[in-house]
């Protein structure tokens, strides 16, 4: 996929900020769900396919969005990406990024890896992983929302002997696997496949429904 065509969708007249935003896997989620997607990141994104802002995630002005998602760095937590150094050098950003986002009053997502659910500090309203949307790829992901879980009707994950693992991340059919087409091997090293908020938009959706009903 082309950055710069964008795939069909029915805009729903919502507006997204995707703070932490990489190259915009999770962002191109939310704008297949109907969104208008702005993303913010501290390091330039020059494939990201939205309307982007380089700029601190702790800082950026928050109004005038319909919901907040944060993908806040992992590395203090990730297990894979222990060995590189002691994980306590890099930053705790979930702390201070949620009490932000509960400041705003604005409907959050809050994007991270499965070790910092087994830590306590994110709480697991939905666990993703690429096998329940069909992808060839095993990548579980954490997500907290300002409402919590709404169920979903979500398959169990099915991790059969032909998934695409993280080990495969530096290969150009990892980056095709999770439908992330317009992103370098690099870029698509931190990135999550768009199928994860697609869904996860769906539910926000769904509660809002619930909520003015």
């Amino acid at each position: 996929m082309n950055a710069r065509v964008m795939p069909l969708r029915r805009p729903n007249g919502l507006r997204v900020l995707d703070l932490c935003c990489g190259a915009g896997g999770l962002s191109m989620g939310y704008y297949l769900a109907g969104f208008d997607v702005v993303g913010v990141d501290i390091n330039p994104q020059p494939n990201y396919p939205f309307a982007f802002h380089q700029a601190d995630a702790l800082s950026f002005p928050l109004d005038g969005f319909d919901l907040i998602h944060a993908s806040w760095p992992c590395e203090r937590y990730a297990r894979v990406t222990a060995w590189r150094g002691n994980p306590l050098d890099h930053p705790d950003l979930i702390g201070p990024g949620r009490d932000r986002l509960m400041a705003s009053g604005i409907p959050w997502v809050i994007e991270n890896v499965p070790e910092t659910a087994k830590a306590g500090i994110l709480r697991p309203d939905y666990l993703l992983c690429g096998s329940q949307f069909g992808l060839n790829v095993r990548r579980h992901r954490v997500f907290e929302t300002s409402w919590g879980s709404q169920g979903g009707l979500l398959p169990p994950c099915w991790h059969h002997s032909g998934l695409l693992a993280f080990e495969h991340k530096g290969e150009r059919a990892y980056a095709d696997a999770m439908g992330c087409t317009w992103m370098t091997n690099t870029e698509a090293r931190k990135a999550v496949p768009p199928a994860y908020t697609h869904w996860i938009a769906d539910q926000y959706l769904t509660h809002e429904r619930q909520a003015a009903a």
